[in-house]
């Protein structure tokens, strides 16, 4: 598993994430650089971010119910401290 973001929120979200999902491969990377001075982004850093997670918990689920998999899983840090997530799912075996 790869983790380029390394922040108070990233290590929650990779933690929440990981006890919710048992993931077999996962990315997160902090972009929140990338959005200085646009909407959410308040100076603090880690408001904006990309997913790529892989989980057998996806298994025959739509995209949709595999992302409310990842936002049940994020919790209150969806709604308080993230304002972007860009999620990118698979299930074992896809491409």
């Amino acid at each position: 598993m790869t983790d380029a973001a390394t922040g108070p929120v990233a290590t929650e979200m990779r933690e929440r994430l990981r006890t919710a999902l048992s993931p077999t491969a996962f990315t997160l990377v902090d972009e929140s650089d990338r959005h200085r001075g646009h909407a959410g982004h308040d100076g603090r850093g880690e408001s904006h971010f990309a997913l790529t997670i892989e989980s057998a918990a996806f298994a025959g689920q739509s995209r949709v119910a595999r992302q409310r998999l990842v936002y049940a899983a994020l919790g209150e840090l969806m709604r308080e401290r993230v304002h972007a997530l860009t999620i990118r799912t698979r299930a074992p075996g896809e491409v």
